[in-house]
């Protein structure tokens, strides 16, 4: 079960609610991931699967689970990137994308906090910047869980 706070606060005084997507169901290895690759099989299939497994090399605390349909990356309970394949293209999102370091302008959408890489078999990618895109991306929300715990 997905649970998501808002960002304003209960009574004045109080502290800010969190802002991230929590998923508490979220486990170190989803088989319906598993389950889910097998159904998206062949060359976009192969994309998803390459830059999943970077998302699960990040951090021994990188947990998932399979949220709206598509692979869901969390460090703990907290999402911070996803895999999803189309009919002619590969999303790679980031949760909080809209506010994490793009230096190489990867990153589409116009979303209040996500944002996306769109990849293609016939359009390569800088592999080492989504790489580090997806490093930020980690790196970010392991911050932003340390910050919440305190407060």
């Amino acid at each position: 079960m997905m649970t998501e706070s808002k960002a304003k606060p209960k009574a004045k005084g109080m502290p800010r609610a969190s802002q991230l997507m929590r998923f508490p169901s979220a486990v170190k290895r989803d088989p319906s991931i598993d389950v889910w690759m097998h159904e998206h099989a062949g060359e976009l299939g192969a994309i998803a699967q390459r830059w999943l497994e970077v998302m699960r090399g990040c951090g021994d605390d990188v947990r998932e689970l399979l949220h709206d349909g598509h692979p869901t990356v969390c460090v703990a309970d907290a999402a911070f990137a996803y895999v999803n394949a189309f009919k002619a293209h590969v999303n790679v999102g980031f949760f909080r994308g809209a506010e994490i370091a793009d230096p190489d302008h990867l990153l589409e959408g116009s979303g209040k906090f996500m944002r996306h890489v769109k990849l293609r078999p016939e359009s390569p990618v800088d592999a080492a910047a989504l790489m580090k895109l997806i490093e930020t991306a980690y790196t970010d929300m392991k911050q932003r869980l340390k910050a919440e715990c305190s407060v």
